[in-house]
Parts: C-alpha cells; sequence; structure tokens
C-alpha cells in the first residue's frame, strides 16, 4: 500500500520502484508499526470472532469495525447499496484510491470455542467464523492505519477505503456494489482472507469458481395425505424429483463442476400433501459461461419435475451470483514481493502446539 501513494509523488520507474531509498524506508516504518499493533490487530481478530453472526445479520459486527474506524479518523458511509450491515470507511483525498476488502460473515453451524483443536462449540447449533472471515478486516484496518499515519506525516496524496464482505456466503453483496459504482474511481482493489498458505495469485484459479444461487420453488395441491391422497398435488414430490434427476445427472458433469442444494420449504406436517415446496441450489463452475449451462440444465430438471407432479414452477429467484475470480498479475506480483520482504510470521510454541493438534484432529 505504501508503494503507491509514493510512486505518485516521484513517479519512479517500474525498474527502479522496488530500489527507491525512501520507498524502502517507508515500508520498512509500516511494517515495524504492523508490529506494534499486534495487540490490538488480535484483539479485534477476537472479537469479531466472538459475534460470528450470518450474513445479512453482521449487525454487531458491523458496529464494532464502524466504532473502530470512526476512531482512527475514517469517515464512514453507512448502508452502502442499501444493505444495512454494509459500509464504505474513507480516509484521504485524490489519487490513488486503494480499496481494501475481507469478508465478515459467519457461517451455520460453526460455532467454535477459540484455540481449541476439537470440535466444542460456544453455543451448540450456532453460527461462527468456519472460515475465518474474523480475521481479514482485522489485518486491513492495521494496514491501513500504519498507511495513513505515514501518508499524513509525508503529506503523501491518496484515498484508503475499506469495505466488508457481507454475506459472502450467500453470495449476497458484492454484486449489488459493483452495480452502485462503488468501485468506479478506483486504482487498485486488494482483497484479504484466510488461507492455509501465504501467498497471491493473478489470472483466473481453478478452483476459485464462480457461481449462481437460485431457488425454485413449486405450488400443488393440498389434501389430507390419508383421507384423500388422490386430490393432492405435492410440491414437495417435485423437490425431491429435481433433485433425485440432478445427482443422476452428476455422473455426467465435469469433474470441476460443483452443486450443492438444501430444502427450504419442504412442507408443515406428513398429514398434509405439501402446497408449497422450495429448494434452494448453488451453480458452480470456472466460467461464466459454464456456470449458465449448469443453470439452464438445473431449470430443465424443475420444469420436468413440476411435469411430473402436476405441479407449477414459480419463476426462479436469483439470490445472488458470482463470476470466477480473475486477478491482477502486475499486483500480485508487488503484493508476493513485499511478502518475501517482510517474510513469514514468527510462530510461537503454543501456535505450533495448536497446528499440531489440529492437524491430528483432522487427520
Amino acid at each position: 500500500m505504501v508503494a503507491a501513494p509514493v510512486a505518485q509523488v516521484e513517479s519512479p520507474s517500474p525498474a527502479s520502484t522496488a530500489d527507491d531509498p525512501r520507498l524502502v524506508r517507508l515500508k520498512g516504518e509500516a511494517a515495524a508499526t504492523v508490529d506494534e499493533m499486534a495487540t490490538f490487530t488480535q484483539q479485534m481478530v477476537d472479537q469479531i470472532f466472538s459475534f460470528g453472526e450470518l450474513g445479512f445479520q453482521e449487525l454487531e459486527t458491523h458496529r464494532y469495525l464502524v466504532d473502530v474506524l470512526r476512531k482512527n479518523g475514517f469517515a464512514v458511509e453507512e448502508g452502502i447499496a442499501g444493505i444495512p450491515t454494509a459500509f464504505m470507511a474513507s480516509w484521504g483525498s485524490g489519487k490513488p484510491v486503494i480499496s481494501l476488502g475481507s469478508d465478515i460473515d459467519g457461517i451455520p453451524q460453526a460455532s467454535q470455542k477459540p484455540g481449541v483443536a476439537y470440535h466444542a462449540p460456544l453455543i451448540d447449533g450456532a453460527p461462527g467464523h468456519g472460515e475465518g472471515h474474523n480475521s481479514g478486516q482485522a489485518v486491513n484496518i492495521t494496514a491501513a492505519i500504519a498507511v495513513k499515519r505515514i501518508m499524513e506525516r509525508e503529506g503523501l496524496p491518496g484515498t484508503i477505503r475499506i469495505w466488508p464482505g457481507t454475506a459472502e456466503e450467500l453470495v449476497g453483496t458484492k454484486a449489488y456494489f459493483v452495480r452502485e459504482g462503488l468501485f468506479k474511481d478506483v486504482d487498485v482493489a486488494l482483497f484479504s482472507h484466510v488461507a492455509s498458505s501465504f501467498g497471491v495469485s493473478w489470472g483466473e484459479r481453478n478452483n476459485m469458481t464462480g457461481l449462481v444461487s437460485v431457488l425454485y420453488s413449486f405450488v400443488g395441491r393440498t389434501a389430507h395425505s390419508a383421507g384423500n391422497p388422490s386430490r393432492g398435488r405435492s410440491a414437495l414430490d417435485a423437490v425431491e424429483l429435481m433433485n433425485i434427476g440432478w445427482n443422476y445427472r452428476r455422473e455426467h458433469l465435469p469433474l470441476e463442476h460443483r452443486s450443492h442444494y438444501v430444502v427450504v420449504d419442504g412442507g408443515d406436517q406428513p398429514n398434509v400433501v405439501p402446497r408449497t415446496a422450495s429448494v434452494w441450489y448453488y451453480f458452480r463452475e470456472t466460467t461464466f459461461e459454464k456456470i449458465k449451462e449448469l443453470w439452464s440444465l438445473g431449470d430443465t430438471m424443475a420444469q420436468a419435475a413440476a411435469m411430473m407432479t402436476g405441479t407449477e414452477l414459480q419463476p426462479t429467484r436469483v439470490l445472488g451470483s458470482a463470476w470466477p475470480q480473475h486477478f491482477n498479475r502486475p499486483v500480485a506480483e508487488a503484493t508476493f514481493a513485499n511478502i518475501q520482504a517482510v517474510g513469514m510470521p514468527e510462530w510461537s510454541e503454543a501456535d505450533q502446539t495448536l497446528a499440531r493438534a489440529l492437524q491430528k484432529e483432522l487427520g
């Protein structure tokens, strides 16, 4: 992050940027500041972990992060793109505009006591941070504060923005952020996510698929399941037949394909033929064209299921979508050079003990 505002002032050639003594000094200062803020960073990580809120419900997480950012001099616009738990924090003025993003939502059934290597929920059945979304915003905020201090002291132009990946697990908000034009003037977008390695990537990654999230709803005719079942037309039968058809088709789909579903409406009680039923699908693939092919196949399965059961397929609802990721090579290479310069974290013996216990638990 330090490189961009400095380059704006001095405009060195790409080859000379890494050897610029001033830039090397400022990067060193930024790294030292980040180290000094380690306790603050860990407090943010732990606090967000304690909330463990589901997508669109990140109320406490939202309040906490907005408060931290405002206390550190950032102007914060809440409710961006019409989403109550989304925000855009900003500091500085002029170019370059550097955007820092990271997800904040938890996932269902993932409540977990911190620092424990086996499954031990804080609250049984509650959501939690099973994908590490408690960490990214913390490190982004720390990085932004460190760079902000240098920019203030050196009088460097530039704008730092911080935003949350609200409801990322639902693929629920980023498309709306783009549609709202929130990144139109951004020069560099950097995104942080927890991983099993410390690195970057560029171009298209085969394991970073895009997806579309679709709700299929069926309407039939209710009847008493024992007294007069012949009058009924079960919407749940349509859902089950769609799922059966899809599962048979899986054998003939490419290996990189991924799809998942949950039944979100399966009727009310066994002695009543379900008039309504719904199933929620994710279709994942490596290109948007392939995603659309899978989606079309899902539509065909749903239509066939409705025909077989004498039910009516309602207009499908797209709940979210995301194109496959495509990363910028120059940014990735510059970031990787900085990773090499900073080096890996120094793991304590307690860290190593926990890691070994996790390895044993996971097999």
